[in-house]
């Protein structure tokens, strides 16, 4: 099996961005490590605070964020770093050529069940800019160099782009090294499996609403066949089905708080996650276009979202204008 250093030199992946991944696979296995520890490593429950978002951090909410910070600004290639627990962006280097967004750890909710979590992270050019600057981060998902996650369940797996199409890995516990265990990954084109959260149903767009009644009617509706649905409250989880069997996700605009056109955010999870979905030759997008090809006015901007199977984010979107 070919390791993860072997696939960047295959794909003449620049030593400069490697050594910035690496940056973050590192932090990565460190994360894995205290999660198989679990209550042992005293890593459960909350930190009795808040993050930027006004959602309440799980002590390894504030240790992921503090793992990776550390590792990336010890990385002298990256200039700087944005996370969803901080405020503001951190500078690293300010000679380096990258910046790192990341969500330290998505979904960590599920971390005291036991359910899978994840780490999510892009990577974009710095461009000379001032990484000390919110400014500097504000490019389109399109102009990501690199994006990906590292999901902690049952195994722990990586799943990356450099836009050469998505690479699975798994970490051997044995060497703690990340192996290729699918080259090239594609999602299918059609689906019979949904994703969403139904308890807010009530309050979404008319269009989401008739679109998901529609799944809900199965062979009898317009659509034509039975579907499943399926909701494990991590994006990663999520995307990682997706990309493995197909099926959509969506987490689409409520009226609980007409300020927030969406829950996800578009710089930390949104962008990275859209990169990974179209290289999979999948398709992400919201009522109003691409997710990539927004400019962003925020660096923790958040955004409506529909990702996953082609052909069913294309009928999700045809009724979004009835």
């Amino acid at each position: 099996m070919q390791t993860v250093e072997q696939i960047f030199e295959q794909n003449k992946t620049p030593a400069s961005l490697v050594s910035a991944i690496q940056a973050v696979l590192t932090a990565s296995k460190d994360i894995t490590h205290l999660l198989q520890k679990g209550a042992m490593a005293g890593v459960l429950g909350s930190a009795e605070a808040e993050n930027v978002q006004g959602e309440t951090q799980k002590k390894l909410d504030v240790i992921s964020n503090d793992l990776l910070k550390d590792t990336l600004k010890a990385c002298p290639v990256v200039a700087g770093i944005a996370s969803e627990e901080e405020d503001l962006p951190v500078v690293a280097n300010n000679d380096g050529e990258y910046l790192v967004i990341f969500d330290p750890l998505d979904g960590s909710s599920n971390i005291d069940i036991n359910v899978t979590v994840g780490t999510i992270f892009s990577i974009l050019p710095s461009n000379g800019g001032d990484p000390a600057e919110e400014a500097t981060y504000l490019q389109s998902g399109r102009k990501q160099l690199a994006a990906g996650y590292v999901l902690y369940g049952p195994s722990t797996m990586l799943v990356m782009t450099t836009g050469q199409g998505v690479d699975v890995f798994t970490l051997d516990p044995s060497s703690n090294e990340f192996y290729l265990t699918e080259q090239q990954a594609q999602i299918t084109a059609s689906t019979q499996e949904f994703a969403i959260n139904m308890s807010n149903q009530r309050f979404w767009a008319e269009g989401v609403q008739n679109y998901v009644a529609d799944l809900l009617q199965g062979e009898e509706g317009p659509l034509g066949k039975r579907y499943n649905m399926r909701w494990v409250a991590a994006m990663v989880a999520e995307v990682h089905r997706i990309i493995t069997r197909g099926g959509i996700f969506m987490y689409p605009w409520d009226n609980r708080d007409v300020k927030k056109p969406g829950k996800l955010r578009l710089m930390y999870e949104g962008n990275p996650m859209s990169m990974l979905v179209e290289q999979a030759g999948g398709l992400s997008m919201t009522p109003d276009g691409h997710i990539m090809d927004i400019e962003p006015e925020l660096i923790h901007q958040r955004v409506p979202v529909f990702l996953g199977s082609k052909e069913e984010v294309e009928v999700a979107m045809s009724y979004q204008n009835k």
